[in-house]
C-alpha cells in the first residue's frame, strides 16, 4: 500500500453546512467520530466504499485551512523519510510527526505550489473504519 492515496479530508468553516452539501450533492454518508465537528465520510456503497474520508472543522485544523480546504493523505512505509524528502525537494513541513493512537504517525506539508498534503505511516494491522460494520472506536 505504500504511496497510495489513503485518505482525504474536507476542511470547512461551517461543518454542518458542508455535511448537508455533500449529502445532498453526492449522497455521501457521515459518521461523527473523534473530536467535535469531525466526521468520517463514506463516499460509496458498502461493497465499494472508496478511500477513507473526513470532514473537519477549519478551527480544529488551523486558522487558515489553505487553498481549497481539501487535504489528501498518502500511505507511506517510512514517514520520517518522507518528511526529509519533502524538505529536500523544496516542500515545507508545517506539522512535524504526530502520532494518532491506533492509527499511525502523520506529517503535514505543502508541496512547491503551496498545496497541503499529509503522509501517514499506518500502524501494522490498521484497518480503516470504512471496511468495518462497526462504527465508533477503531477496531482491528
Amino acid at each position: 500500500m505504500p504511496n497510495n492515496v489513503a485518505h482525504f479530508a474536507v476542511t470547512a468553516k461551517d461543518v454542518e453546512r458542508a455535511r448537508r452539501f455533500y449529502e445532498r450533492v453526492f449522497g455521501w454518508r457521515f459518521t461523527a467520530w473523534g473530536p467535535p465537528e469531525f466526521y468520517l465520510i463514506c463516499t460509496g456503497p458498502d461493497g465499494e466504499p472508496g478511500i477513507q474520508g473526513a470532514l473537519q472543522s477549519a478551527g480544529a485544523y488551523a486558522a487558515d485551512p489553505g487553498a481549497g480546504g481539501v487535504e489528501l493523505t498518502i500511505a507511506v512505509d517510512d514517514v520520517a523519510a518522507i518528511e526529509a524528502a519533502v524538505e529536500a525537494a523544496g516542500g515545507d513541513v508545517f506539522m512535524r510527526q504526530a502520532t494518532i493512537p491506533q492509527v499511525g504517525t502523520l506529517v503535514k506539508f505543502t508541496d512547491t505550489e503551496g498545496n497541503r498534503l499529509c503522509a501517514m505511516q499506518y500502524e501494522p494491522g490498521y484497518r480503516s473504519l470504512r471496511y468495518t460494520e462497526r462504527r465508533g472506536p477503531l477496531v482491528e
